[in-house]
């Protein structure tokens, strides 16, 4: 079954999310997210989370959650408070999600917060994927997506590659625990 089909599928069953973890076109990604030092996907998971909350911004100019939690998040990730603050930050943002109708800024939302959540885990990365593809589909409709889709999914791929080059470029300062090896 292609991703297409798998959508569809999903689309039929009313899931919010439109991929899963286990969906085979997202395989490589989860391979890549895997080998990769927790510093580049942090890095990796702002780069993507902010061009979301500018999206977000942009739609709701008054709502200030979104761009909380990312920087709570990057505060978190660069020692300057403790995990609780910015889990409350990244829970808020979640909570945005459920009081507006579009699907495709729902999934945006959720896109953010699991980005931000990848200064816990990395496994957390596989979210922003999986949120931010739905809402690609959300926008542009099932039959027209596609290449939007492919070219997103390339985009996490070129990016990933761009910090896994770059880390020791990136001057700020990071949490100790940030500092630990760990993926």
């Amino acid at each position: 079954m292609n991703w297409l089909d798998e959508v569809r599928t999903r689309l039929k069953r009313k899931n919010q999310i439109l991929f899963a973890k286990d969906s085979e076109y997202l395989q490589d990604l989860m391979l890549l997210f895997q080998e990769q030092n927790h510093r580049v996907m942090v890095l990796w998971a702002f780069d993507f989370a902010d061009e979301t909350v500018r999206k977000l911004g942009e739609r709701y100019p008054d709502e200030k959650r979104p761009q909380e939690a990312l920087e709570a998040a990057r505060d978190w990730a660069f020692g300057r408070i403790k995990m609780r603050p910015a889990q409350q930050k990244i829970l808020a943002c979640h909570a945005f999600a459920k009081e507006i109708d579009c699907k495709e800024d729902i999934a945006m939302c959720h896109a953010i917060g699991q980005a931000c959540a990848v200064v816990h885990t990395v496994g957390h990365a596989m979210g922003y994927p999986m949120y931010d593809l739905t809402a690609i589909i959300y926008k542009y409709g099932i039959e027209n997506c596609s290449d939007a889709v492919e070219a997103r999914k390339q985009e996490y791929i070129d990016r990933l590659f761009y910090w896994n080059e770059h880390l020791n470029d990136y001057k700020g300062e990071w949490a100790e625990f940030m500092l630990k090896k760990r993926n």
